[in-house]
């Protein structure tokens, strides 16, 4: 079904009422990569909450693949990507915590072979931004949207981190909502030109914002203000992640690339905001 533009910006989507619990949190954790020596973030004595944390709490408890059917659009999710997330936290989330959420489709981008839906969600605790790219949806005469480019500083990074994701990642990230077949099913990603199951981009971006937190902000989740990454290519389970991390006034600027694949990119334009500690 093409997409129609007119039907789909502004249109509101259904409010939900986001409930969570140290489960929750503790389960994004672990599907992240915390392990024992991350005892705050796996351990509900003293639990800190990473602000990622907010980009599952729609989906938590869902018990089916993500819908693509929205006003004025219809999209087959074999041909959908996560092309891009944006996170703006207004305060920390607790561990155990409710808020109602109010979405709405903000922005509909024609890339001429594609289209980009961006939708919106606003709570009290954060406002997050998701882009999800569509494969063959473009060509409706839209606009193309605002580069979202931050290039790295030319300069060497500030910090290298390595970051070891598991084969069973994506079987673990997928308990916090996300079901899209996608990410377990060989014959679904062979169909959406995979050659197997690949891993949840927010786990990616989750696993990256998780490493910055731990390697440059002292293990203080608060300092993280907003975090904005693009999508730049696929993670396999089992890869390495390799991001490098430059200091600039007030924020971060990050870009991780697949060590087994001769550093191909896995995200780009990726800035983390920080708060005064």
């Amino acid at each position: 079904m093409p997409i129609d533009p007119t039907m789909a910006i502004g249109a509101e989507l259904p409010t939900r009422d986001l409930v969570w619990d140290t489960t929750d949190v503790l389960l994004y954790h672990l599907a992240i990569g915390a392990g024992p020596a991350d005892l705050h973030y796996v351990y509900e004595r003293d639990l800190r909450v990473l602000p990622t944390f907010a980009v599952v709490t729609g989906t938590l408890r869902n018990t089916a693949p993500p819908v693509l059917t929205m006003p004025g659009i219809d999209a087959d999710l074999a041909q959908a990507l996560h092309g891009r997330q944006e996170l703006v936290v207004h305060r920390p989330l607790p561990p155990s915590g409710r808020a109602p959420a109010r979405s709405q489709i903000v922005e509909v981008q024609d890339k001429g072979t594609a289209a980009v839906v961006v939708t919106e969600t606003r709570t009290t605790y954060f406002t997050s931004r998701s882009s999800v790219f569509l494969r063959g949806e473009g060509g409706f005469g839209g606009a193309r949207g605002a580069s979202t480019r931050v290039p790295p500083p030319d300069r060497a990074p500030d910090a290298v981190i390595h970051t070891p994701t598991s084969r069973r990642q994506a079987l673990w990230y997928r308990l916090c909502g996300d079901r899209n077949p996608l990410h377990v099913d060989p014959a679904f990603a062979a169909t959406a030109g995979f050659p197997r199951p690949i891993l949840h981009g927010l786990c990616t971006y989750g696993m990256v914002g998780k490493a910055a937190v731990d390697a440059v902000l002292d293990g203080n989740p608060s300092r993280l203000a907003g975090y904005d990454a693009r999508f730049a290519g696929v993670v396999y389970p089992g890869e390495t992640l390799l991001t490098r991390l430059w200091r600039e006034d007030g924020r971060l600027v990050l870009a991780t690339s697949v060590v087994e694949r001769d550093n191909a990119p896995a995200l780009s334009d990726a800035v983390i905001t920080l708060r005064d500690g």
